[in-house]
């Protein structure tokens, strides 16, 4: 992602090259889930942090840690290559694999047993669970981006970097419909995802594939060689489509910029303009740019 800001944490991150595949999610770097949030899939990635009343539905495999704080509920197996640490009412249907130590708090219940290679410790309070997770977000109200990052740095690994953190924010939900959130949604390049996206606004990157709509109430933008197989509708806001980009729907939004390569089957509905981006612009004045005002433009540019 460009401009990676810290942030952006409140909101939605999909990282680069993130699958949404029939039961799972796989990210390549690590995942934080906020307060409340519900998901129709498992998780694969490194590192996995859950907050408190998170269902999960599916396995998580990490090849990290895995952190779920109080109350969350995982339908599904919990496997972890290094230690697992589970808050208190914690429960799991599955069965739990940890290579390395368990740290657990009371009443966890586990209904298919447990594997653990090394130590099995009860205890309270659990330790370092969301500690971090929460001190990042309460100085993101003072704006401290060097806390914020030195922060980050000792939460995951050394090799971290901006486009490989899955960022799921409180009450937020993924399942095979939607994928809804209160906040932005930012999502990287190279993915394939699946499912209805609604969100405050949305910026995409380039080379993706959604399979469902997007519905905002701000601004659209999608990025170069993108398919979006559904509508794209802003509320109050622009919608931007970089080049060679394909729209299987319509366009709805305040404002709509198409570049002259991209392609939609539906139509562009716009109250305000309608602009088609031209790649070399030399030559052409402002009637030039094709500006078209106050109406619903079908799509046979």
């Amino acid at each position: 992602m460009e401009d990676f800001a810290i942030s952006e944490l409140k909101g939605l991150i999909i990282p680069d090259h993130t699958v949404i595949e029939e039961h799972s999610i796989v990210v390549h770097g690590d995942v934080l889930v906020g307060n409340y949030a519900e998901l129709g899939y498992g998780l694969i990635a490194n590192l996995i942090v859950a907050g408190e009343h998170v269902k999960i539905n599916g396995n998580i495999i990490s090849q990290d840690d895995v952190r779920i704080d109080m109350w969350s509920e995982i339908t599904g197996e919990v496997r972890t290559k290094s230690d697992a640490y589970l808050g208190e009412f914690v429960k799991i249907s599955g069965k739990l694999f940890a290579a390395g130590n368990l740290d657990v708090g009371n009443n966890v219940k586990i209904d298919g047993g447990y594997d653990v290679k090394g130590w099995l410790v009860v205890r309270q309070p659990l330790p370092v669970v969301m500690f971090i997770y929460f001190y990042m977000l309460a100085l993101l109200q003072f704006g401290s981006e060097e806390e914020i990052e030195k922060a980050l740095q000792e939460l995951f690994s050394n090799d971290m970097s901006e486009n490989k953190i899955l960022a799921i924010p409180n009450r937020a939900k993924i399942d095979l419909d939607t994928i809804r959130t209160s906040t932005r949604a930012r999502i990287g390049s190279y993915c394939r995802l699946l499912g209805n996206i609604r969100a405050r606004s949305m910026h995409m990157g380039n080379h993706n594939t959604l399979f469902g709509s997007i519905r905002t109430t701000g601004d659209i933008t999608i990025g170069k060689g993108c398919v979006i197989h559904g509508n794209l509708t802003s509320n109050k806001g622009k919608v931007s489509i970089g080049r060679n980009s394909r729209i299987m729907g319509k366009i709805t939004a305040d404002a709509i910029v198409i570049h002259e390569t991209s392609k939609t089957e539906g139509t562009l509905t716009s109250p305000n303009s309608v602009t088609i981006d031209l790649d070399d612009l030399e030559g052409f004045d402002e009637i030039g740019k094709k500006l078209f005002y106050g109406f619903t433009l079908l799509d046979d540019i």
